[in-house]
């Protein structure tokens, strides 16, 4: 399955280094969330509260029947889109049309959940907030959340986190000094000053990690005596003086960026712009001194180019050294490679924050103008190849980029002349917006943008007309109405007719929707012609698309099937002949579905669901993935596969609860889900039925798409096996721990990084489980093992000593 990313946001991510120490810690925060319903991790930065509280979820997970969900709030700093980090985290895509906030706590409401908040310090009254909300509201959820302040909240429980004890701060200090020394270890010869340099460090275990890094230039003997030299400077040679702990990591911070060259103090300095992560091509347009600033970025789609020149800081960082020096941070331990899949890298808060107060504020303002035009040319780049092969990966590259997206439009917001930028970049993410589930975050930065910008304008046409769009999508048609007549206004008035014209198809469909036939067919012909004069690739696709939804599920006419072969073939005449395009097609395809249910064609029905989720499930979109599910349902129905109708309706009815939505967008069809629904009932009989249906409730998303493109008649679990397995005992109890972590999401890489072999080993256990149970999928071995994970019985995972 083609997802584009290595872990979902939400899961816990896999451990790459070791966890040292922390045993009692661990057991107070377990006592603490077993005997109260909010513990808050407190403390300076570095000393470890998000590590302590992951691998304390991590032990937890099986206490909670419907999981652990991460939220990482380090890179969001708009208090008003935490709702939706939360309901992204949850796996909820915003459909509903209604108050996020509201939809997370209807979700919860009735789960037994663990959410962690994680770095909760700059976000602080919206984070007391929620968990008040969800402590009154939602009372199978536990928040365990890490600040360097409590959230004050009723019924709150703190736990101040300490720095190390001396033997695990020594074994800290062991474990990565390895990996930068091979063969290192503390013995009796090193280990007293091994204890004194913990001891100077405060055992804040950032500040550790971040001294053994001079053990590719220093002794350790010699370390030891420079570090104790720079403390009694810094306390004037009080050595009695107990530093705060925040100035002993801040003094061990110093002493890396002592260790940079000037070039990489300044590349440290630009990238604390970045809120998330990153990759090499963001840096190099973001902090290079390359020429080529300003709006649009049109370097980011033409190629690089453009000499390097000095600006006022006084540094230089030609484009084509970015790299040396982005190297040379890492492997100092000042900036952290990424998890995911590609070049991808971070920096951890407190080594932000610290590159943030090295650079200047009007070095700042330019590498923070240099990264929003940067993030408006990908959304631009997005936009443009919107019909091309480079779709897929585009939208999994600004999934990745989310948190500077963000950034981004909260700069240009905050600057009377980033409006117009901030409008444009907004309004070309709509597809992005609209895929990603996140249409009430894509309504916020467009509609902030409009209350600044009053004046008629090609910005303001376009967020108007798109803002509107993502209105409709949410069932708000009275906003999205009114929001479509005023782009007709503003269109007019700023020469758009390319938002003319779209706006005047939407109305048309409106008017459909509302009854007013003749009206709507007036304006969508209109519109039709106008689109055609102006020749816009697509605006045509858009309108062709959105006449053939209108024809099938509001009038059910034969039209419908014109109308989407025209949007097919226009996607196709695109460059690259449309090879590629996901997002457009399996809307499309499932509207064509929707066609030959109408008409009675089950058959082509199902060909046709199949086509669109085989698409949908490479961008993870929600909504066509559950429309060619519920699709699906019927068409299995209708000729004779009732056990799959039946797990379908399931897994239809959990994915319309979280979406918000009516089933295929609108209420109309209910008729025909009912009439389904009776006819599977009778013919499997209540009992089975109810089984079945409540298996298929229980699948992710992922796996429900994965089992209905296999056929599977039922979801295979451990009490329902398939093709004759009767459960996991037959694996070995190596396969037995790679069951368990393809349930948890790893990937075979990540599987390889947590056991300790080859990737090439981990492939292979892989490919050894789905010959032995006879699968042809890894979704069906993660719900077999996630069943045996948490069910009774000998083929329990726990019992091989796996992950529970």
């Amino acid at each position: 399955m083609a997802l584009g990313y290595t872990r979902r946001t939400g899961m816990l991510p896999v451990e790459v280094t070791g966890f040292v120490g922390r045993v009692s810690e661990l057991d107070h925060v377990r006592e603490l969330l077993r005997r109260s319903r909010l513990a808050t991790l407190i403390g300076p930065g570095g000393v470890g509260k998000s590590r302590l509280a992951l691998r304390a979820a991590l032990s937890l997970k099986g206490d909670y029947d419907d999981g652990v969900v991460l939220v990482e709030l380090s890179a969001l700093h708009d208090p008003e889109l935490l709702p939706s980090a939360v309901a992204s985290a949850l796996g909820l895509p915003e459909q509903s049309g209604r108050v996020v906030v509201d939809v997370v706590v209807e979700h919860l409401e009735a789960r037994r959940v663990l959410l962690v908040l994680d770095t909760c310090e700059h976000l602080l009254d919206a984070c007391a907030l929620l968990a008040d909300l969800l402590l009154r509201e939602a009372p199978g959820v536990t928040v365990l959340a890490t600040s360097r302040q409590p959230l004050d909240v009723p019924g709150e429980h703190t736990l101040p986190v300490p720095p190390l004890e001396d033997v695990d701060a020594v074994e800290l200090f062991a474990q990565r000094a390895a990996a930068v020394v091979p063969g290192f270890r503390v013995d009796d010869a090193n280990r007293s000053d091994v204890l004194a340099l913990c001891h100077r460090l405060d055992g804040i275990p950032l500040a550790i990690e971040l001294a053994t890094v001079r053990l590719r230039a220093l002794p350790l003997t010699q370390l030891t005596a420079r570090l104790e030299h720079r403390f009694q400077v810094l306390t004037g040679g009080r050595r009695s003086a107990a530093l705060p702990r925040h100035q002993t990591l801040r003094t061990a911070i110093d002493w890396s960026h002592e260790l940079c060259s000037p070039q990489e103090k300044l590349l440290w300095a630009r990238l604390s712009v970045f809120a998330g992560s990153f990759d090499l091509t963001a840096v190099e347009e973001v902090c290079s001194d390359d020429e080529g600033e300003g709006y649009g970025n049109d370097a980011y789609q033409e190629g690089h180019g453009g000499a390097a020149r000095q600006d006022g800081s006084g540094g230089l960082l030609p484009r084509e050294e970015i790299l040396e020096h982005l190297i040379g941070l890492v492997d100092k331990s000042v900036v952290l490679r990424d998890g995911d899949e590609g070049a991808r890298y971070r920096l951890l808060d407190t080594i932000r924050e610290y590159g943030a107060d090295t650079c200047g504020s009007a070095e700042r303002e330019r590498c923070r103008r240099r990264h929003r035009d940067h993030y408006l040319g990908r959304a631009s780049y997005f936009f443009e190849m919107l019909l091309t092969a480079e779709q897929v990966p585009l939208y999994w590259q600004l999934h990745r980029d989310i948190a500077d997206l963000r950034s981004a439009l909260d700069y240009s917001l905050s600057r009377p002349d980033g409006v117009r930028p901030a409008l444009v970049m907004a309004a070309r993410l709509w597809p992005f917006w609209s895929t990603a589930g996140l249409f009430a975050e894509g309504r916020y930065w467009l509609d902030k943008g409009l209350v600044q910008e009053s004046e008629p304008s090609r910005e303001r046409s376009q967020a108007l007309l798109w803002g509107s769009l993502l209105a409709v999508m949410q069932g708000d048609v009275g906003v999205a109405h009114a929001g479509f007549t005023e782009t007709m206004e503003v269109a007019r008035a700023a020469h758009s007719e390319l938002d003319r014209m779209l706006a005047l198809g939407y109305l048309g469909g409106l008017s459909w929707l509302f009854g007013d036939f003749e009206k709507g067919r007036e304006s969508l012909t209109e519109a039709l012609a106008g689109l055609v004069r102006i020749d816009d690739p697509l605006g045509l696709v858009i309108h062709h698309y959105q006449s053939s939804y209108v024809q099938a599920l509001i009038r059910r006419s034969d039209d419908s099937d014109a109308h989407a072969d025209e949007a097919l073939r226009r996607i196709s005449a695109a460059p690259g002949d449309g090879v590629g395009e996901c997002m457009i097609t399996s809307q499309v395809l499932g509207i064509k579905g929707m066609a030959a249910w109408t008409r009675g064609d089950w058959p082509e029905s199902v060909r046709y669901a199949l086509e669109s989720l085989r698409l949908s499930r490479e961008l993870r979109d929600h909504f066509a993935a559950t429309n060619s599910l519920e699709l699906l349902a019927w068409g299995s129905a209708e000729t004779g596969r009732h056990r799959l109708a039946a797990w379908l309706l399931g897994a239809c009815s959990e994915q319309w609860r979280k979406i918000g939505s009516p089933m295929i967008g609108v209420a109309i069809y209910q008729d025909d889900h009912s009439r389904v629904e009776s006819a599977v009932r009778e013919q499997l009989g209540e009992a089975e039925y109810r089984l079945l249906f409540e298996q298929g409730a229980k699948l992710a998303l992922d796996q429900a798409v994965e089992l209905a493109l296999t056929g599977a008649s039922r979801p295979v679990t451990a009490t329902t096996p398939a093709e004759g397995t009767s459960s996991l005992d037959h694996l070995t109890r190596r396969e037995r721990e790679v069951a368990a972590l393809i349930s948890a999401g790893l990937t075979n890489r990540e599987i390889s990084e947590r056991l300790v072999i080859s990737k090439r080993t981990a492939d292979a256990h892989v490919e050894h489980i789905l010959a032995k149970l006879g699968f042809s999928s890894r979704t069906q071995i993660a719900a077999l093992a996630g069943e045996a994970a948490t069910g009774p019985g000998p083929g329990r995972l726990g019992s091989s000593g796996a992950p529970k």
